[in-house]
């Protein structure tokens, strides 16, 4: 008995034709069919179909080989799968990380880079808090992350783009006359502070704010930036973020920038100094094509 006898009579079984089954499922003529069947009957010792005008139905015996005819013909393909499963080698993961709301921009530019990689690897995408990209990126967790310069952690750190600071408000902010938004016109207003997750953003802000003789204490502190956004639109406060924030305004949000050199905060490319994936050694030899010019 071979395989193809259980083929061509779970095929007949189902069509309940054997010309059916020849031409439609098997593409082979229904006299080889026939004989086919007629040799597997012989080694069963069993009529497994009884023949009429209006085709051929299982008989008794037939419907005790069918069940056991399919589980064996299952057994074969998942065999076969496995087989092939195990031919295959494992793809390599390459793990990215990003600062929530980069990866709507630098997605599919670190998606670019790897595009000769992809066939051979895959490739898993979070987005978190930038000391959490930083802690997985230590831990191994993440090959790579777009992310804050975090200090107190052993990486590596490329600038890929310095980001200006600017000034979100409420929509209807009497502020939004404004053009450019001048350090004193802070005086008054309630101010939203990066804090905790962002401490990186938290000290480029500080620094602006005494830099520029702004006396003002922050009344809410924020983790992201849609705590932010939020916290600008319901209390009618301002907050000073990163113009990447103008990919993620809601209606009810707009931003201005700073008059003059507005202070930047740098996004960066972070890595592990002893990651030795060779899908990482790759990305970073190819990194340049990532840097935007600073104009």
């Amino acid at each position: 008995m071979e395989l193809r006898h259980l083929r061509y009579f779970v095929a007949v079984a189902e069509t309940g034709s054997l010309t059916v089954a020849a031409e439609q499922r098997l593409h082979t003529s229904q006299p080889s069919l026939s004989r086919q069947i007629r040799d597997l009957e012989d080694e069963v010792g069993a009529a497994l179909f009884s023949r009429s005008a209006r085709g051929v139905e299982l008989t008794v015996a037939g419907r005790a080989f069918l069940d056991h005819a399919r589980l064996a013909l299952s057994q074969v393909d998942a065999a076969i799968e496995a087989a092939r499963r195990a031919a295959r080698p494992a793809k390599q993961v390459f793990a990215l990380g990003f600062l929530t709301g980069q990866e709507m921009t630098w997605l599919p530019c670190a998606m670019q880079v790897l595009r000769d990689e992809l066939p051979n690897i895959d490739v898993t995408v979070s987005s978190h808090y930038s000391p959490d990209l930083a802690d997985a990126l230590a831990r191994g967790k993440l090959d790579l992350a777009f992310l804050r310069a975090e200090p107190g952690f052993d990486l590596d750190y490329r600038v890929v783009s310095r980001e200006k600071l600017l000034v979100l408000m409420p929509s209807d902010h009497p502020l939004t006359a404004r053009t450019a938004i001048r350090p004193e016109d802070f005086t008054g207003e309630t101010l939203i502070m990066a804090t905790n997750k962002a401490a990186v953003l938290h000290d480029v802000v500080a620094r602006y704010l005494q830099e520029s003789g702004i006396d003002i204490t922050p009344e809410h502190g924020v983790d992201n930036l849609a705590m932010a956004m939020s916290l600008v639109a319901s209390t009618r406060g301002l907050a000073l973020m990163p113009e990447y924030a103008n990919n993620l305004l809601p209606w009810s949000v707009v931003s201005r920038p700073l008059e003059g050199d507005a202070p930047t905060v740098d996004l960066v490319i972070g890595y592990s100094k002893s990651n030795a994936s060779p899908v990482l050694k790759m990305f970073l030899s190819r990194a340049q094509e990532l840097i935007v010019p600073q104009v």
